[in-house]
């Protein structure tokens, strides 16, 4: 196998990164194969809000602590070791399970370039800016909002 394309390294410290008001991220790659950044959660917070994407899968790895997803309609809780693939178009939102924090892997392939969206959730979630300013970024950044109220309850049957 022959590849003209060079190899992605990134050290420890040349991350991009945001903070959010419970957690932080860092965006280790933006675009092309993937894009991929490790996200930290206080206590019980929750991550992005629900949504699908449309063109990526998305793939979590749980560094540590414990996560919980909803996936579709089902509530299931990650812990420290584990690995969630969604594929596209399955509405899913996640967050720190209760009383648990989450450090993880947050992986898209293909990539998207969405450094500014993760800039602009910051931002949201800091009180600074409106979740309005999203919406029309939707397509932009492959991130297709879903309305999951109360989305940490069980799905009725």
């Amino acid at each position: 196998m022959n590849s003209t394309d060079p190899a992605l390294v990134v050290q420890p410290g040349d991350a991009a990164g945001a903070l959010l008001k419970n957690g932080a991220f860092e965006l280790l790659a933006d675009g092309g194969a993937v894009s991929a950044s490790r996200l930290t959660l206080a206590t019980g917070a929750d991550g992005a809000p629900p949504h699908h994407h449309k063109l990526s899968h998305e793939l979590f790895y749980v560094l540590d602590g414990s996560v919980l997803f909803r996936l579709g309609d089902t509530l299931t809780t990650v812990g420290k070791g584990g690995l969630v693939v969604i594929p596209p178009h399955l509405p899913h939102v996640f967050g720190a399970a209760e009383n648990r924090v989450a450090d993880m892997v947050v992986v898209l392939s293909p990539g998207i370039e969405r450094f500014g969206y993760f800039e602009q959730l910051a931002a949201i979630s800091r009180g600074e800016a409106e979740f309005a300013s999203l919406i029309p970024e939707q397509d932009r950044y492959d991130v297709h909002f879903e309305n999951i109220p109360d989305w940490r309850s069980r799905p009725a049957r």
